[in-house]
């Protein structure tokens, strides 16, 4: 695929847009919220990112990675115009048809930002089907959240409650949003969980603190989703390196119900 667009999201984050080099493919090419992809950097290797773009969007894919690793520092250093690999796309996705209708409460840490992102857009881009919609969404500091021009414009909406957070320390002179880890701010959004469905993602200590905040509000388990992805490296359930008990994150997953996750090893 050839990189249309290259955008820094924070000194170690970026996004890219991604345009399909054969017409064909570009045509046919289809996924749904929440399913990943293998993205290569030639001659370094390939690394597991989800898909951040809307599904409702067709013709390019979009992801967004961190800079850690031999990969996706290879990757780090190519711009638009480059050529990537690609190869998906993978796994499960999250059950928007189950949710049309319902309120949908989005709470989303770093990065995590990413695949929420794409079932953001993916329900904005199909608003009448859906009620009302909130989004939570921090970080460590002004300078790490993702997506700024995005915030903007969701904070702009009145058709969404957009709560930005960063961690104590994180903030900005002109910083106008909260201040606070994302449970207590979810706690203080205090979102009705009547006829709603939550879609988290973030760091697994956020998740950890996250969840009995919701289930406090009333969200029953079976009415929360995640994405687990930090895990995957194959996609297609053949290295093992995902594997949680009897679970394949890369094949099962990697979207699951919080009463899923709750069967899972404490490995987890």
């Amino acid at each position: 695929m050839t990189i249309a667009e290259a955008v820094d999201e924070t000194p170690d984050t970026r996004t890219f847009r991604l345009t399909f080099q054969d017409p064909a493919v570009a045509e046919t090419f289809a996924f749904e919220a929440g399913q990943f992809g293998e993205y290569s950097a030639f001659g370094a290797g390939e690394s597991t990112f989800c898909i951040a773009s809307p599904s409702t969007r067709r013709g390019y894919v979009e992801c967004t990675f961190k800079k850690a690793g031999k990969v996706t520092t290879a990757l780090s250093d190519l711009n638009a115009g480059d050529t990537i690999g690609f190869r998906g796309p993978y796994g499960n996705n999250f059950p928007l048809d189950k949710m049309e209708g319902a309120n949908l409460v989005f709470v989303a840490g770093g990065i995590g930002l990413a695949p929420v992102r794409s079932v953001i857009w993916t329900v904005l881009d199909e608003r009448e089907k859906y009620g009302d919609v909130t989004i939570v969404y921090g970080a460590r500091s002004v300078s790490d959240l993702v997506y700024k021009r995005e915030l903007e414009e969701w904070a702009g909406r009145a058709d969404v409650k957009l709560w930005q957070t960063v961690d104590p320390g994180g903030e900005t002179p002109d910083w106008k949003g909260e201040i606070g880890f994302v449970p207590t701010i979810v706690e203080k959004a205090a979102p009705s969980a009547d006829n709603a469905f939550a879609i988290l993602c973030g760091p697994p200590i956020m998740i950890k603190f996250t969840l009995p905040v919701l289930q406090k509000l009333g969200f029953q388990d079976s009415r929360v989703y995640t994405t687990l992805e930090n895990r995957m490296k194959c996609g297609i359930g053949k290295c093992g390196r995902c594997n949680i008990g009897p679970v394949y994150v890369c094949k099962d997953g990697p979207v699951f119900s919080a009463e899923e996750i709750a069967r899972l090893p404490q490995e987890f």
